[in-house]
């Protein structure tokens, strides 16, 4: 008659894995644990913290740029506003012939004896003889009755 074959449990198996270089959990060692496994190489701290800091320092001379041009772009607002009240004071305290008219653009000079006139005549305009010290500014008149600096005469 015919033997019925077993099937092998745990016991009758054999295994051909040597004990002494298996390891329990592979997951945790510090290399690979067999053929087909990552490499794994050591970082160098030294070139991964150099890295870190040469993109912090590019960051931040950004940012620094940055906020250079911001204080750039409000001292030119502080002095074009310190021009403007002081074109403006001088104009409500000047001569003028005239009514002005939002909108159109005035010009403003010192006199010889130091009054203020506002003028519709440029300084281009006047030829040779001037009646008038130093040209000021060029001014807008707005339609709030507040003056624009369009021009100013630094000297």
């Amino acid at each position: 008659m015919s033997k019925k074959k077993e099937k092998p449990t745990g016991k009758e198996s054999k295994t051909f894995i040597d004990p002494d270089k298996v390891a329990e959990n592979p997951g945790l060692l510090p290399y690979a644990h067999n053929v087909g496994s990552v490499q794994i190489k050591p970082e160098d701290t030294g070139k991964i913290k150099g890295r870190a800091l040469a993109a912090m320092g590019e960051q931040t001379h950004r940012q620094m740029d940055q906020i250079k041009g911001q204080i750039y772009t409000l001292a030119n607002q502080a002095k074009e506003l310190q021009q403007r009240v002081e074109v403006s004071e001088r104009i409500y305290e000047a001569q003028i012939n005239f009514e002005p008219i939002p909108g159109k653009t005035y010009h403003v000079y010192e006199k010889d004896d130091g009054a203020t006139l506002l003028s519709l005549v440029s300084p281009e305009e006047w030829g040779r003889k001037k009646p008038f010290k130093k040209y000021i500014s060029t001014v807008q008149m707005l339609a709030d009755h507040t003056w624009e600096v369009l021009h100013y005469n630094e000297e």
